[in-house]
């Protein structure tokens, strides 16, 4: 019996590594016992597996180590891929211990990525994107040629979908597709090919192309402003119910960050949270509170009187609108149509296209 796990031990664990991945490193430290091996892989054809010609892991793992590194969490990673994190936790224990190295820190709250699995992220993930854009392009080669294009419903509704229309009609040759979700790690960069997002520029594995600035100051009701413009300044409008987007992306800019641009403690009394913007703005509309007016967004609404300013008070929101690509693959050419008529098209604020998008924008609360 000795003899025999010495040769499985020495001679066989290459191909069993390489092959099914069968046998744990705690497994290999202890007597073997033939029970843990699958029942129908006898000793003599484990040992005759052959290895994978590019000596890699479980593809499995690496999808759950890439869905963890990118989230930074196995409960996110576990719901990316409809999984259990229990499930994607045994993947990443196992994976570590085929290449010998721990991957993740495990921390109070999280988990962060060692050298090492930052390394094999980086190369990962693009290899991923590489693999799945030369899939779509096989896919899609008999296709109409498609573009995903990925927004917040607020974005999206307000100033992207008015405009879009226009594109449609120049490129028929086009189809766009749309990804809507107001929580950042929903609009994944694997799922669309651009995306438009509010920030400071710079986020990983994304290239960002600047789309406008903007400015944000408090709306409101018209019933709700005759009411209290009178006494609203930067002391008391904290006083008042403010309507909060809460659970987006965390670089949006909230009430907190508004108020202590200006100066102002940020303690405020009465609130309500929206994990929609474009809800808030409804509420605000319906004299319920105040909100932060993105001027972008909410300027055909106060044209028409739908809100109004509640003060003079405003911030340079302190981000900026991007269009961003996956920065592991190469935009199409039907993408990059899509990117450039963006661009010309945010530089044109006062043009018809602009004017006819407000009047869209507007009927969208009525």
């Amino acid at each position: 019996m000795q003899a025999r796990e010495k040769v499985l031990q020495e001679g066989c664990i290459g191909a069993a590594s390489q092959g099914r991945r069968l046998l744990t490193a705690a497994a290999i430290a202890r007597p073997i016992d033939r029970r843990i091996i699958l029942p129908d892989l006898t000793f003599e054809r484990l040992c005759a597996m052959p290895r994978r010609y590019y000596e890699l892991p479980s593809l499995t793992s690496l999808a759950a180590f890439e869905a963890s590194a990118r989230h930074l969490s196995f409960k996110r990673a576990a719901h990316e891929l409809n999984v259990t994190p229990g499930a994607v936790s045994r993947q990443i224990k196992a994976l570590e211990a085929d290449i010998g190295l721990p991957l993740f820190q495990r921390v109070h709250r999280g988990v962060v990525l060692t050298t090492d699995g930052t390394k094999l992220y980086t190369i990962l993930a693009q290899s991923f994107s590489q693999i799945a854009q030369a899939y779509q392009d096989v896919r899609n080669k008999e296709r109409r040629a498609e573009v995903t294009i990925g927004a917040t419903t607020a974005f999206a509704s307000l100033w992207l979908m008015p405009r879009l229309g226009e594109f449609s009609r120049a490129h028929r040759e086009i189809t766009l597709n749309h990804v809507i979700a107001d929580r950042a790690h929903d609009l994944r960069l694997s799922a669309v090919d651009l995306r438009v997002r509010y920030g400071k520029g710079v986020w990983p594995d994304e290239r960002a192309v600047k789309l406008f600035d903007d400015r944000i100051y408090p709306v409101c009701g018209r019933d709700f402003a005759e009411a209290h413009r009178e006494t609203a300044d930067l002391q008391t409008i904290t006083e008042l119910p403010l309507l909060i987007l809460d659970g987006v992306d965390p670089e949006w800019t909230d009430w907190t960050e508004w108020l202590q641009r200006l100066g102002q403690s940020a303690s405020t009394r009465d609130t309500r949270r929206f994990n929609n913007y474009f809800i808030a703005l409804q509420a605000a509309q319906d004299n319920q509170g105040v909100v932060l007016g993105w001027n972008s967004m909410v300027k055909p609404l106060l044209d028409a009187g739908k809100l109004v300013r509640l003060t003079d008070l405003e911030v340079a929101a302190p981000g900026s609108f991007y269009v961003t690509t996956n920065a592991n693959r190469n935009l199409t050419t039907h993408g990059q149509i899509l990117l450039d008529w963006l661009v010309e098209t945010a530089q044109q604020p006062t043009g018809q296209l602009a004017k006819t998008a407000d009047s869209l924008a507007v009927s969208l609360l009525d």
